[in-house]
């Protein structure tokens, strides 16, 4: 170990000594190390989105010990970016804590400023009035336009759909929006006979969007569904192979139907 590094391979004891361990870490990385060189906004981005989902995975199974190792992936990211921005004389780390700070004070007027919320959907109220006043937005599209187009696609079909509710553009009751997902299913169907791949798209599409319509109206987070769908078609798929595998069958020698009886049997015992 060099004897200049050696003060780093010492864990810090306070918040303020480990955020300074990490930093210092990543600035002699980015000198020394070919790869941290290198390395821009632009490549280190499907890392930052990797990092999160790793931490919502961790956060789903309930594995604390991954989580914290998960965290610390994208406190060196935060760590990261914020260098890459400082070195481009940008903003630092520092301008990045505060001005969350700054944020977070704003918009908790019923801590910091005694002003009375006294449910958490007034202090929801605020928090959202408080954004629309921070962005500026002076039309009810900004309020669309700002959800983040990175977001997945449910997600943010959701949060696009929420936000024009909230100004009452929205259905009376859940039968419209029902009745509404029937209707683009019918228009996709449709479309799905012809050669135009492009309409194909675009029904598909607006199938998906009604379906997230009718999910917000459930009170169901859609991806989330989605996401638990996946993983029970996963398990079944998993259980119809092994069932497969003690009849001495592999599954791609089987037919449809054969693999169909297989997965119906699954079903059956669950």
């Amino acid at each position: 170990m060099l004897k200049e590094y050696e003060h780093l391979m010492q864990p810090g004891r306070t918040r303020g000594e480990a955020y300074e361990r990490l930093s210092e870490i990543i600035e002699v990385l980015r000198v020394k190390c070919p790869w941290d060189r290198v390395q821009t906004r632009q490549s280190l981005r499907k890392d930052m989105l990797e990092e999160a989902y790793e931490v919502c995975e961790a956060i789903d199974t309930g594995d604390v010990d991954n989580l914290r190792e998960e965290l610390g992936d994208v406190m060196l990211q935060v760590v990261f970016h914020s260098m890459i921005a400082d070195e481009n004389g940008e903003f630092s780390a520092v301008d990045v804590i505060n001005e969350e700070c700054e944020k977070m004070i704003r918009r908790h007027p019923h801590v910091f400023l005694k002003q009375e919320a006294k449910t958490v959907d007034k202090v929801l109220e605020k928090w959202e009035n408080i954004k629309v006043q921070e962005h500026k937005e002076e039309k009810h599209t900004d309020r669309l336009t700002s959800v983040p187009k990175a977001l997945p696609a449910l997600m943010r079909a959701a949060k696009v759909q929420k936000r024009a509710a909230d100004i009452g553009f929205d259905w009376d009751d859940s039968r419209g929006a029902f009745e509404k997902l029937t209707e683009e299913t019918e228009e996709l169907i449709e479309a799905s006979g012809e050669a135009d791949l492009e309409r194909i798209r675009e029904e598909l599409g607006d199938l998906l969007f009604s379906v997230v319509n009718v999910a917000r109206f459930l009170e169901v987070e859609p991806e989330n569904a989605l996401e638990r769908a996946t993983e029970k078609f996963t398990e079944r798929f998993g259980k119809m192979e092994d069932k497969a595998r003690l009849e001495g069958k592999d599954l791609s020698e089987m037919t449809l139907s054969e693999m169909d009886a297989l997965w119906e049997k699954v079903k059956t015992e669950e």
